[in-house]
């Protein structure tokens, strides 16, 4: 079944590739079927999870490389299904959001897209490193054309840069992975978990992790890729990017820097939240002074992972479970964000909030999604944003007071951008008479809103069943944490 939802899009992108030739919607269709296709089994593998067990679940091995020790390992646990869920149902709504916006090269779009798709959820159930790498840099090549291809003016630029920020970090990961795996006589992840690295070689591997991982958070000062790739992209190319692809940073520390380092990961905790506190705020000033609309939603992205890895690092069941929830929120909250931006681009091709102004008196319907979101967005009670920051604030205060109150002032100036955002778009009076045309949000632009509302005001208003999805499987990630692997003399 893992095996099954990680590689349907990529056969559905072979068939694409295969089957269709000039006819654009007929690539259409065929992804939006694939896709919600493996939306719909994800939610089996959802049905038949046991949330009461901390192990791997539907796991599967087959001999891949076994003279080299490398085999093909998946599985997922509370920490990881909840990813694929989020990445299988972004990408239809994105096939969606992308159907009159992508004119040119629809097919071979809609083959990256579902190619992206099925490296990303690899990644999520790899438990090989090996394994889990080559899905890691295989992910880049479709983003990599996605930008490139369906980008802005600057396309081909920003791509460039996305590619080197990530493979620079992945080629001192990949040294961490060997050197891990040679030490420990095995790449199976759940194995080198409990092996017991002593923790000079601890703090080694996690910096070529770190380089790794926080560059795909990203992390302050390594996330200037990140707002260049983010204006350049499509539509649904930001979104995915903001969904899932940031994700995948935090994810790494969570399934391997903190578990299998713990020692390292509790020695560099005070690093993670200083720069985490940077990005928090820096980050947060720099949305304030932003004239683009999707520069400015690209940067709360940052300030809001900085909540994330916060959290995460408390090594507390509060502030991790916030750091989870937070990161599923964040991929909601901001994935719509930036299809709200793709709807006025589509109508005035421009991202220039100076250009806006009364959009309230042309499309209604829109400026109500718009508050849902900044209000979501800002984590206002009775959305899903003020579930995950409270527990992270609540898990941080435990940890460090002083982290906590910094990081408060992220939730103050967060609100600040968005509602002086929200005010320049959509309130006031209609100064350019473009606006004045606009139509409101039509019924494929609603679809793709419907089902990210819904999830809004469920975790908002009832998160227990999300939180009861990881709660297990973070009491073990916490005991995994805790263990003292090379010897309190050494930590000291």
């Amino acid at each position: 079944m893992l095996s099954l939802v990680t590689f349907l899009p990529l056969f559905g992108a072979l068939v694409i590739a295969l089957g269709v030739r000039s006819n654009p919607n007929e690539a259409r269709y065929t992804a939006l079927a694939v896709s919600l296709a493996t939306f719909l089994l994800s939610l089996l593998l959802l049905h038949g999870f046991d949330n009461q067990s901390a192990d791997f679940q539907f796991m599967e091995e087959v001999a891949w490389l076994p003279v080299y020790g490398l085999y093909y390992r998946m599985g997922v646990d509370g920490i990881s299904l909840p990813f694929v869920i989020l990445t299988t149902l972004l990408t239809p709504i994105c096939i969606l959001a992308s159907w009159e916006s992508v004119q040119k090269r629809v097919k071979e779009y809609m083959i990256a897209f579902l190619a992206l798709e099925s490296f990303v959820i690899g990644v999520f159930c790899a438990l090989d490193f090996i394994l889990f790498y080559v899905l890691w840099e295989a992910m880049l090549i479709p983003m990599f054309l996605i930008i490139g291809v369906w980008g802005g003016p600057n396309r081909v630029y920003a791509a460039f840069k996305f590619f080197l920020y990530t493979l620079v970090g992945s080629v001192l990961m990949l040294i961490a992975v060997l050197a891990m795996g040679i030490k420990g006589g095995t790449f199976s992840i759940p194995e080198l978990m409990a092996f017991p690295f002593s923790f000079q070689f601890q703090v080694w591997v996690f910096l070529g992790l770190f380089a790794s991982f926080s560059v795909k958070v990203p992390m302050w000062p390594v996330h200037t890729w990140l707002p260049d790739a983010h204006v350049e992209a499509p539509t649904a190319g930001s979104v995915i990017l903001a969904g899932i692809l940031l994700k995948m940073g935090a994810y790494g520390f969570l399934r391997f820097s903190i578990p299998i380092l713990p020692d390292a990961s509790r020695f560099f905790t005070p690093l993670i939240f200083s720069l985490s506190l940077v990005a928090v705020i820096y980050t947060a000033l720099v949305a304030l002074m932003q004239r683009d609309l999707k520069k400015l939603i690209a940067y709360s992205s940052v300030s809001h992972m900085g909540f994330v890895t916060i959290g995460l690092f408390t090594l507390n069941q509060q502030g991790v479970e916030g750091g989870l929830l937070q990161m599923i929120n964040h991929g909601i909250v901001a994935g719509a964000l930036f299809l709200l931006v793709g709807v006025v681009y589509d109508r005035m091709h421009t991202r220039e909030i100076a250009r806006f102004g009364g959009l309230v008196q042309r499309m209604p319907v829109y400026a109500v999604i718009f508050m849902l979101f900044s209000m979501a967005s800002v984590g206002l009670p009775g959305t899903n944003g003020f579930v995950g920051e409270f527990l992270i604030l609540l898990g941080a205060f435990l940890a460090s007071k002083t982290v906590a109150v910094l990081a408060a002032t992220g939730v103050v100036l967060g609100a600040s951008y968005m509602l002086w955002v929200y005010k320049r778009v959509v309130f006031g009076e209609i100064r350019n008479p473009e606006v004045a045309m606009l139509d409101d949000v039509s019924l494929r632009e609603l679809a793709t809103f419907v089902p990210l509302i819904l999830l809004v005001f469920w975790i908002g208003f009832y998160p227990k069943p999300f939180l009861d999805v990881f709660h297990v499987t973070v009491q073990h990630f916490l005991e995994q944490a805790s263990v003292v692997k090379a010897g309190a003399v050494a930590i000291r």
